[in-house]
């Protein structure tokens, strides 16, 4: 069975990719989502989680660190699009990537991909009930390395993805900051820059 999972964040960035599936990744397949939308509503308690995160510039710790999350779009308007990558998985990489995105469940996606794909299944990770933050929670932050990797990977997946990107997104709604990593439990294939 022909699998992918649809990234819309860091795992649309080859590299951060690597980190959780090794070589193997092949190129990212642009891709687009019907009926979704992108939002930073994914929270991580900064200071309890399996990675704690000092800003660069006071050494102090924010109590909460934000990523991307993809949330079937509110109005229902089967018209609203994100774009992102599709990955071709197998069934390995799919329980490697279930380690990597543990603040998110999996779930089938594929009569959602705009036009013809040649996969019988493409999952999505969006956030579990407990990780998803509808408002920024006080002192949250987006770390720069994060931002910087998505955009990155937005911007190799050809012309007019990173600007479609930021479109669908919308800005930051918090502050981004550069920080760094002062404590760690992270699984292995976990990125360690945010």
């Amino acid at each position: 069975m022909a699998i992918a999972v649809f990234a819309y964040g860091s795992l649309v960035n080859r590299a951060s990719a690597r980190t959780t599936l090794g070589e193997s990744v092949v190129e990212p397949i642009a891709a687009e989502l019907g009926g979704w939308r992108r939002r930073w509503s994914l929270g991580r308690d900064n200071l309890a989680a399996e990675k704690t995160f000092a800003r660069a510039d006071d050494d102090t710790l924010p109590p909460h660190v934000l990523g991307l999350n993809a949330e079937p779009n509110a109005a229902g308007d089967a018209a609203a699009l994100i774009n992102g990558a599709l990955l071709a998985i197998d069934d390995q990489a799919l329980n490697r990537l279930d380690l990597r995105e543990l603040r998110y469940d999996r779930q089938e996606v594929s009569a959602a991909i705009a036009g013809a794909h040649s996969f019988d299944a493409v999952f999505l990770y969006t956030a579990k009930p407990e990780n998803r933050a509808a408002e920024p929670p006080p002192g949250a932050v987006i770390l720069g390395s994060y931002l910087s990797a998505v955009e990155a990977g937005f911007e190799a997946l050809g012309p007019g993805q990173l600007a479609l990107f930021r479109e669908t997104t919308g800005p930051p709604p918090v502050e981004v900051v550069e920080a760094t990593l002062v404590r760690e439990r992270i699984p292995l294939g976990n990125p360690r820059a945010w």
